[in-house]
């Protein structure tokens, strides 16, 4: 980690390994409002939140597809984008001038979505996002996202181009060529507590800690970008909170896996604990334009206009915008 000082060729991002408090809102948004302070005070500029870190992510849909209670108490203590809870966490990054990348449950009415949004330094959300397609037990949950969801890349105020995709939405094709060809120098990558790969199990790697590393560092390279890649912890209270113990999936307690990849799919840091942890670094903007030099897969190294296109409909009254 380099000097405090940041110049305009650099960008100081804090990367979560946190445990939220379960099923809680409230209990959520202070603990959120605590680290975005406490990231702050480390003078980062950027700190990011795993997959449905508010209200913390439904593992007891990998163990059994219904649960009544649980499935009532997960809407009612779920994030509103226009509630005062929101509200509190934007409050929280205006005063402390610094920008988030949430990853959360979006409450609409009664039902749920995996949400991501940008905040600025000011407060005010650049971005908001639903995850285009749950992945298999989550839509027991979750509801689909339309066209207007595609992940959107912004520019931070005097600094880099962000974008974000949530857990496996980094094995869709064409929805990362989507995000990464639209200029993207940092990207923000949610996942939920990832259980770590056991050899000879039933389980998939690819679903693995290991094996979402794996993809985020296969994004950074493919995209030329910053990868923020953010997991969160599950401990015991956890597991006994939404009864897993035992399960296939987040049945015993997780460790976080969170790093900060360079753009050409390195590590450049980890927690040094498998319990809480913020990572902090600085990113040399330079070294995006550097890999980009030998291949932009949005520009000089993509296919010659004409070849290959990806046509797109953000709306459901929008004929579609063509990307060639």
């Amino acid at each position: 980690m380099g000097s405090a000082v940041q110049s305009k060729g650099s960008l100081r991002v804090a990367v979560t390994q946190h445990e939220p408090v379960w099923l809680d809102l409230h209990g959520t948004v202070d603990k959120t409002c605590r680290i975005i302070r406490e990231a702050a005070e480390a003078e980062a500029k950027l700190v990011v939140f795993p997959e449905c870190w508010i209200p913390g992510y439904p593992a007891w849909i990998w163990s059994r597809p219904v649960d009544f209670d649980l499935g009532t108490k997960y809407v009612e203590q779920s994030l509103a984008v226009d509630g005062p809870e929101m509200k509190q966490i934007q409050q929280a990054a205006a005063e402390h001038a610094i920008a988030v990348g949430l990853g959360f449950t979006e409450r609409d009415g009664d039902s749920v979505y995996i949400a991501q949004a940008l905040i600025d330094g000011k407060g005010g959300i650049q971005m908001k996002r639903r995850k285009m397609k749950p992945t298999h037990m989550e839509r027991t949950i979750f509801g689909d996202a339309s066209g207007s969801c595609l992940a959107g890349v912004v520019k931070l105020e005097d600094g880099p181009t962000v974008g974000s995709l949530s857990c496996w939405e980094h094995i869709q094709p064409l929805l990362k060529y989507y995000t990464m060809s639209q200029n993207e120098q940092v990207h923000i990558a949610a996942w939920p507590p990832l259980d770590p790969f056991v050899q000879g199990s039933p389980g998939f790697w690819s679903m693995s800690a290991e094996g979402c590393r794996n993809l985020s560092q296969t994004y950074a390279a493919e995209a030329q970008a910053f990868v923020l890649h953010c997991t969160s912890v599950l401990s015991q209270s956890g597991i006994d909170a939404m009864k897993t113990g035992g399960g296939p999936i987040m049945g015993q307690p997780i460790a976080g896996s969170s790093a900060i990849i360079g753009p050409d799919g390195r590590v450049l840091s980890a927690a040094d604990t498998a319990d809480e942890k913020l990572i902090i670094a600085d990113l040399k903007l330079s070294d995006v334009v550097k890999t980009k030099t030998f291949a932009d897969a949005g520009g000089h190294y993509e296919y010659s206009k004409g070849i290959v296109h990806l046509d797109l409909t953000k709306s459901p009254d929008e004929l579609g915008t063509r990307i060639s």
